[in-house]
């Protein structure tokens, strides 16, 4: 009898590039050429939010430049144990919107799940920094509770999914989400809300397209990127692969003191990301999410911007200046 050679299931290269990641802010250090007294760190920051960045993104930040505007990003600093007045730990009140495992239902039409706890990268500023996931998980018996509402629910067009990124999980998952997803009839849009095509571009891969592209759902895929530097060519290339693929790419950006907080900062990203063939659509002030206020641009000063901007752009690349607020139907305007 011959004994059939077992299939050997190669790990993904985007998968060994995630667990891979600098966790070690002494690593860090020495990739950017820049000693501990240069910079404000605080330990007891990381233990409250860990440090998480992939290589590809240390990769576009500066060597020995403490300000910047990659690096303030995901940088653990003392200014985050400060407790601030109206700085919470749920501030878009997460909590009060699930209806179901890991469902979240905020606005008419749509819905939200979380898909995940996991991030490839942990953004200082991060709204659900503080979210116990462990409660609130949509893939908890196979999607078997989300999946129920939506079919319950047929009011409900567009599905969204969030996390944590959800781009995080392997691509056999999102596939059979999708054709769950895909089952329910009167759902006609997939809206992924991703950070890994900036933070991990190989993350685009074959297997990817692959479900997103044979899935009847019409597919947006909207990306977090907060400055030029962050669309290095590699990111750049997986941006334009995912839009010649016929895939919706919009961008949504978080206004942020010293980071991008100027008009030439903006004009800059909205440039190389349309060219990326990527939308600006919000530009988001920042949630009071508790350890993040040192961030904080006031809204006279947000307004001021996107009225430079409005005469540097047109129109279509100029993002809406938008504010979540707990309870509201939608985003709120500021501008």
């Amino acid at each position: 009898m011959i004994t059939r050679t077992a299939k050997i299931r190669q790990t993904p290269i985007w998968q060994k590039s995630l667990a891979s990641s600098i966790k070690s802010y002494n690593e860090l250090l020495e990739i950017i050429q820049l000693d501990a007294h240069q910079l404000n760190i605080s330990e007891a920051a990381i233990k409250q939010f860990s440090l998480r960045i992939p290589r590809a993104y240390v990769d576009c930040i500066k060597p020995g430049d403490p300000n910047d505007p990659l690096l303030k990003q995901i940088l653990p600093v003392n200014d985050e144990m400060f407790d601030t007045t109206n700085f919470v730990t749920d501030p878009v009140a997460d909590h009060k919107a699930i209806v179901a495992n890991g469902v979240l239902q905020k606005y008419r039409g749509r819905a939200l799940l979380l898909t995940t706890g996991a991030c490839a990268i942990h953004c200082r500023y991060c709204f659900r920094r503080h979210f116990p996931y462990a409660e609130a998980n949509a893939a908890h018996d196979e999607w078997k509770e989300a999946i129920d509402y939506l079919e319950a629910n047929n009011d409900i067009s567009e599905v969204i999914l969030s996390g944590g990124d959800p781009l995080t999980l392997s691509d056999e998952r999102l596939s059979s989400l999708i054709k769950k997803i895909e089952k329910i009839k009167h759902i006609n849009t997939l809206r992924i809300h991703t950070r890994l095509p900036v933070v991990l571009p190989e993350r685009v891969c074959e297997a990817l397209f692959e479900w997103i592209t044979n899935s009847r759902l019409h597919t947006v895929i909207v990306i977090h990127c907060n400055h030029i530097q962050e669309i290095s060519p590699r990111v750049a290339s997986v941006l334009k692969q995912l839009k010649q693929a016929g895939i919706t790419l919009l961008n949504q950006s978080v206004l942020l003191k010293g980071i991008n907080d100027t008009t030439e900062d903006l004009k800059a990203l909205s440039l190389g990301l349309f060219e990326a063939g990527t939308l600006p659509y919000y530009l988001h002030q920042l949630d009071p999410v508790s350890g993040a206020a040192h961030f904080q641009v006031n809204d006279q000063m947000a307004v001021n911007l996107v009225n430079e901007l409005q005469t540097e752009l047109p129109g279509y690349l100029v993002p809406r200046l938008v504010r979540e607020i707990a309870g509201k139907a939608s985003k709120t305007y500021i501008y």
